[in-house]
């Protein structure tokens, strides 16, 4: 019975006449079975058993196919459901990091850079039918991983994100937004979102952010703007010692709020500032809930009817009584 279901369980309601027809049934027998009084049975050799003794069990024949008839109507039924799901509105995503010496600023735990692969982890696990790119900029930018739905190459790239020489130290937002637009351009998505995330301000480049946010409008492109750091002071990274680990010293936090909230704004999107962990956590959430992509499911059901196994089984009971009542116990009243 694993896995059956009924169709129309109402009909196990029946089962309460079941008692009333083996009453009807026995009142019935005792009715039509002749009586004879006599004054002693001692005449009357005993035979012992005889077929005659079997005749009542036909009832139970009948009570059989009773039964397998109320089951046969509550038409019980296995299905086998599958699924097929259809992505109907495919979002392209761009995140580009600011990985410039800032975002080793201890403000974060353990710092700005591993708090925030932490969390973009999370966010592309969180994004299985949209295809997802990485750019990264200091004074330069380049394209990190290009926007591609094989979530392994993405996370990898984000994985791989770390503070090396390769980058000339500085903040270029307008470089990093555009080499992210680049990426974006020529998509055939239904949306297109770029998620920029710097701690400092514009001071490289040859690009102007404005510049940048012009041509993302210009293509579609929403761009959400992050700040990431602290309210006042926090620990940056300000030399290297001989051994080849940063000093720190306590320096003020300046975010360019004003230009994240323009670019945002002229791309539709919107600013953000996380101030710690949780906060960043929560805006990445944020973000995931505010661009959500239409899935359309089909859903297959097969189903297998179990109830015909039961009416053959309700009469061959049937013509099984009838045959033997007709047949072998035939003489016997």
């Amino acid at each position: 019975m694993k896995n059956i279901t009924f169709l129309n369980p109402e009909f196990f309601w029946l089962f309460l006449l079941i008692p009333v027809a083996i009453v009807w049934l026995f009142w019935k027998r005792k009715q039509q079975t002749p009586t004879l009084k006599i004054s002693s049975l001692k005449g009357f050799a005993s035979s012992g058993f005889t077929i005659a003794k079997l005749k009542p069990f036909l009832f139970v024949f009948r009570i059989l196919a009773l039964s397998s008839l109320i089951v046969a109507m509550a038409r019980p039924r296995t299905v086998d459901v599958s699924n097929k799901t259809k992505t109907t509105k495919g979002i392209d995503i761009v995140i580009a990091v600011d990985v410039s010496g800032s975002m080793l600023a201890k403000d974060f735990k353990p710092n700005r850079m591993e708090a925030l692969k932490r969390v973009a982890d999370d966010f592309v696990e969180q994004r299985p039918n949209d295809r997802i790119g990485l750019v990264v900029y200091a004074a330069e930018a380049y394209t990190k991983s290009p926007v591609t739905s094989d979530k392994a190459v993405v996370l990898d790239a984000i994985n791989g994100i770390k503070y090396d020489n390769v980058l000339q130290d500085g903040t270029a937002i307008g470089m990093g937004l555009t080499t992210a637009v680049n990426r974006l351009k020529d998509s055939k998505a239904k949306s297109k979102v770029i998620i920029l995330l710097t701690d400092g301000v514009n001071n490289a480049g040859f690009i102007e952010p404005e510049t940048a946010s012009d041509i993302a409008q210009q293509y579609g492109i929403k761009v959400y703007t992050i700040g990431i750091g602290t309210n006042g002071m926090a620990e940056f990274p300000y030399a290297i010692a001989p051994n080849g680990q940063f000093l720190f010293k306590m320096m003020q936090v300046e975010i360019d709020e004003k230009l994240m909230q323009i670019i945002a704004k002229k791309t539709g999107g919107k600013y953000f500032r996380a101030t710690s962990n949780t906060k960043l956590a929560q805006i990445y959430n944020e973000i995931n809930k505010l661009e959500t992509t239409e899935i359309e499911e089909l859903r297959f059901y097969d189903y297998d009817e179990k109830y015909r196994s039961l009416v053959w089984i309700a009469g061959l009971l049937i013509l099984a009584e009838v045959g033997l009542r007709n047949t072998i116990f035939r003489s016997f009243i």
